[in-house]
């Protein structure tokens, strides 16, 4: 039984997220689908990804594994795959690797960006957050407090089994280009929605609408279920994950 390593792009305005569900189209569903027909396997074949994106988030370099028999080399197996999903999907890239790897567990950094358009673009609809124009020196002001290790406990979806809300973030900027403003964030890993959060909060205190000194107590003392603002789905994009 051989392990694969495969690097996905996918459009998540169509899809119900990453994660398989037996009535909803999920992009580890349609690839799962795919490996089943390549394969012949009457089972499943689990495919493992770095992290679940939501319903509407999109991804340059959505990493995962799985584990096949196949007679057909790394390029002729992605291009097996690519033939069996939609045109909302693509997988980029097939490694052959070693058995012990997890596309989960063995991340070191995940980098993730959220785009705010300020102007009118059809292109753009499903991709951006549309919004007026946000003094980005406030906007970078603001996220450098969460630099470093914290709890982000009370920016993210509470599960009652998740005993670590730990995360470090390595890098919290926003840049600006004309009408895009980016907002790229790197982390050793992230919570349910919490980059979601984390925008949400950090817009609204650039914008005069949530007190800073709020945020920080936040951060410093962790809490669940906190009414705070979440950025829309469209605008995030998991761009890559590294392991070395």
């Amino acid at each position: 039984m051989g392990r694969y390593k495969i690097i996905i792009q996918y459009d998540g305005s169509v899809f119900n997220g990453w994660q398989f569900q037996k009535e909803s189209k999920t992009v580890q569903g349609e690839i799962e689908n795919a490996l089943k027909k390549i394969s012949g396997y009457d089972n499943r074949i689990p495919v493992h990804g770095s992290g679940r994106t939501d319903t509407g988030v999109h991804a340059q370099g959505q990493v995962a594994h799985f584990d096949m028999n196949t007679k057909l080399d790394t390029d002729k197996l992605r291009n097996a795959i690519n033939a069996n999903i939609s045109n909302f999907c693509r997988v980029m890239k097939v490694l052959k690797v070693k058995n012990d790897f997890h596309s989960r567990f063995d991340a070191k950094r995940r980098f993730y960006r959220y785009q705010i358009y300020n102007g009118e673009s059809l292109l753009y609809k499903n991709q951006a957050w549309f919004k007026k124009h946000i003094d980005i020196k406030k906007l970078n002001a603001i996220s450098k407090i969460i630099l470093g290790k914290h709890d982000f406990l009370s920016f993210s979806k509470f599960r009652p089994n998740q005993l670590n809300t730990e995360c470090e973030i390595y890098t919290s900027e926003w840049v600006s280009n004309e009408q895009m403003t980016v907002y790229n964030i790197v982390g050793n890993r992230f919570l349910h929605h919490m980059v979601r959060y984390l925008v949400g909060t950090i817009i609204k205190i650039a914008e005069g609408l949530y007190n800073i000194e709020n945020f920080k107590d936040l951060l410093n003392n962790p809490r669940k279920d906190v009414q705070i603002y979440k950025a829309p789905a469209n605008g995030l994009i998991l761009a890559r994950v590294e392991y070395e």
